[in-house]
């Protein structure tokens, strides 16, 4: 995170205003404390200053609060001269002490900004090859089965009906494959550039589960899904269109990579303002190493099957966390992956008086 620092006009004005300052007070209270004791707290306000301020201005606080507490403190007072050997080398101690301290202060931080942007760096060249490997992966195999079949219809003249609506059925499904990928692409973007916020309203849990749940059996013909939820869930204020996001992520991802007889379930509740969600399958589940890793970014099930770019349960944990809920991974009832999410909702049981 980018801290906003004053100009460099406005950081020499206020270095030599803070110690100014400082030096005031101190000097207001020097009859209750010794010129040693000014000497830290100078040296603190300029080690203060050195953790924002640039180099310059912070090495002109430090020769500036130098001769303050020579010319103002040190005795005798009112002079730059300096009785006794110990003071003149307490003097330049603290004159050197003040000067390495701005400097090493200043060092540390350029190393930490350019630390941070090494990290950065790195992690938009992690994110540029996986938009990559999901480009050349992902995207290739729906673009290439809707060539496929568009090729057919167009070209071979001896297709039954039959074959017909069986192709028409492979392009629809590359095409909402095709879809959800770029759905995926565009909201880690989202997630990445940290720019994300929920547009909260009134939402009907019920309703959303069912669109969910229908949607994810449309694209996987060969699934079903077992729903179980109270049908007097309140209405929720919160982002419909990232909530529907993360349900249908989990969903899906159950679904493409469990066998198809798999038994797959969604529960949904909600007690004392507290969304809670449970979706869990029957499949292998994930191995302990996964488990703690599996929702971070670009992350993979090795073992898996089948392929995937690795965003979307890291989608699923972004939105979660944008909503101000949780989720967690374990082992459900049904032995496989078991995803547990809860929200902080404001609810509402208009819908339910109206019944």
């Amino acid at each position: 995170m980018t801290r906003n620092k004053p100009s460099p006009s406005a950081q020499y004005v206020l270095s030599a205003l803070s110690v100014l300052l400082v030096g005031g007070v101190c000097f207001a209270l020097s009859g209750v404390m010794g010129y040693r004791v000014v000497a830290l707290i100078l040296l603190l306000t300029v080690s203060i200053m050195a953790i924002t301020f640039d180099i310059l201005p912070v090495l002109l606080a430090a020769a500036l609060s130098a001769f303050i507490w020579d010319f103002f403190f040190i005795p005798p007072r009112f002079t730059i001269h300096v009785d006794t050997a110990e003071d003149s080398f307490l003097l330049l101690m603290y004159f050197v002490i003040a000067m390495i301290n701005g400097v090493l202060t200043y060092k540390i931080r350029q190393a930490e900004k350019a630390s941070r942007l090494r990290e950065e760096r790195a992690n938009s060249v992690k994110l540029y090859n996986t938009i990559l490997n999901s480009l050349s992966h992902e995207l290739r195999t729906p673009i290439a089965a809707i060539i496929g079949a568009t090729d057919n219809l167009q070209w071979n003249h001896n297709l039954g009906p039959e074959d017909r609506e069986q192709f028409i059925r492979e392009i629809a499904k590359a095409g909402l494959r095709l879809n959800q990928q770029v759905e995926n692409l565009l909201n880690i973007s989202r997630l990445e550039s940290g720019h994300i916020q929920p547009r909260r309203d009134w939402c009907d849990i019920v309703e959303l589960v069912y669109e969910v749940v229908g949607r994810v059996e449309e694209n996987n013909p060969q699934r079903r899904v077992g729903i179980s939820l109270n049908q007097n869930i309140p209405l929720c204020s919160t982002d419909k269109g990232m909530l529907d996001q993360v349900l249908y992520n989990l969903l899906n991802n159950a679904a493409l990579h469990t066998s198809p007889g798999t038994q797959i379930e969604i529960a949904a509740s909600c007690h004392a303002d507290l969304l809670e969600f449970t979706v869990e399958d029957g499949g292998m589940g994930f191995t302990e190493r996964s488990m703690s890793d599996i929702l971070n970014k670009f992350s993979r099930e090795t073992a898996s099957k089948n392929s995937g770019s690795g965003l979307g349960l890291s989608i699923v944990k972004g939105f979660t966390e944008a909503l101000g809920g949780s989720v967690e991974l374990g082992t459900g009832a049904l032995s496989g992956a078991c995803f547990s999410l809860t929200f902080p909702v404001k609810t509402s049981y208009y819908k339910t008086a109206d019944a």
